[in-house]
């Protein structure tokens, strides 16, 4: 049994990332059909809406990488904390294209902070009191958060509009703030960040790390679009008109468990090996909704989704740091610039295509290819990666 002190701090890393990721910024997937059906929110003002909120976290990860003392690192995660509940707000507040970007934008932030300082805090806390560094429990906080914002989204919608919709979320966020805020212990002034010293004379070369964040910028693409746009593909399937928001929901329920998951195919088959096996099941649920327009595929693709994104993630993050422990922050800055580009580039371009075609068929396959890039990237990677114990 974990001690009670361990037990509350993963807990409030859950709730954390509850409210940042699965409030502030993935309750705006299910919010989309609504708002469209209620306001002019079209397909394009929505890919951009969602590139704005990218923005907003990748400009949060390349502040993070540039932090060095942890008790302002603290104090910028409470404040993400208070943000999240304020950006979801300011959805409410008023139909208006540039207070909701300004709202995607800050929401961005506070993602980052949740996310990135909030995981990095709650390592420290668990290795200076000689717990496992192990945040597979932490992350199953994303696929609780897609769940619980799905859940009051979808079961609002009879009674309420799209604004006590965002309302309802809203006071969500602000009583998971309670436990997120409080269980974390602040840190002493003047505690060293956990850190190890040691030397990078056995990294893999330098190619091999191009080919790695060719891959994870490819990641990015096929994250940005099925994390955007679930639920309206599968909403313009003449067969599945209103279920969108339930194959949100199976997004959440597959990812809750896939952290934990993706380790145990990791002992067996090794990182690298088990990455390329995400990859390809990724692949696979990003083409069936083209393939198919029934509601196997559609139930299919949505598990699929839930299941691997994460997965890339954390088994990208554990390469870097087995890879390169003598700077392991430097490489994840440099791959999530990558990665955070794509989810900035990939829903404007297949929001605005989509308006034009009238289908997201079109940009799926364009991710689908471009997923496949990537996949040739870490067959490339294999034979030193082999060679080096990966």
């Amino acid at each position: 049994m974990p001690s009670p002190g361990r037990f509350s701090v993963l807990a409030s890393g859950i709730f954390a990332l509850v409210l940042t990721m699965g409030v502030a910024r993935f309750a705006y997937t299910p919010m989309l059909a609504y708002m469209q059906a209620q306001t002019d929110l079209g397909d394009a003002l929505a890919g951009w809406l969602a590139g704005w909120n990218y923005l907003g976290y990748l400009s949060g990860v390349l502040l993070v990488t540039r932090l060095k003392d942890l008790m302002l690192k603290d104090r910028l995660y409470r404040i993400g904390l208070v943000l999240a509940v304020a950006t979801t707000a300011m959805m409410a507040l008023a139909e208006s294209p540039l207070l909701w970007g300004a709202s995607r934008y800050l929401a961005g932030l506070s993602t980052a902070a949740g996310l990135m300082l909030g995981s990095g805090l709650i390592l420290n806390w668990l290795i200076r009191h000689g717990h496992r560094s192990e945040l597979g429990i932490h992350f199953s906080g994303l696929g609780i958060g897609i769940v619980l914002g799905g859940l009051l989204v979808e079961s609002a919608a009879p009674f309420v509009d799209w604004r006590g919709q965002w309302w309802l979320l809203t006071l969500a966020g602000a009583l998971l703030l309670v436990p997120a805020w409080r269980w974390l212990p602040r840190p002493n002034q003047g505690t060293p960040l956990a850190a190890h010293h040691i030397d990078g004379s056995g990294e893999p070369p330098p190619w091999w790390l191009w080919l790695l964040q060719g891959a994870y910028l490819c990641a990015g693409f096929g994250y940005a679009i099925n994390a955007t746009f679930t639920v309206l593909i599968t909403d313009q399937q003449p067969a599945l008109a209103g279920q969108g928001g339930l194959m949100w929901l199976l997004v959440g329920l597959a990812a809750a468990p896939a952290p934990m998951l993706w380790d145990r195919v990791a002992r067996r088959l090794g990182y690298l090996r088990t990455l390329q096996l995400a990859y390809l099941l990724q692949i696979l649920g990003i083409v069936l909704p083209v393939l198919s327009g029934s509601l196997v595929a559609a139930v299919a693709s949505s598990l699929l989704f839930g299941l691997t994104f994460i997965g890339i993630v954390s088994l990208v993050l554990t390469m870097v740091g087995v890879r390169y422990p003598a700077h392991p922050a430097q490489i994840m800055a440099r791959l999530t610039l990558g990665y955070g580009v794509a989810q900035i580039v990939a829903p404007v371009v297949a929001g605005e295509l989509s308006e034009l075609t009238g289908t997201f068929d079109g940009s799926l396959l364009m991710v689908a290819a471009i997923m496949v890039l990537g996949l040739l990237c870490l067959f490339a990677m294999g034979r030193p990666a082999l060679k080096t114990g990966q």
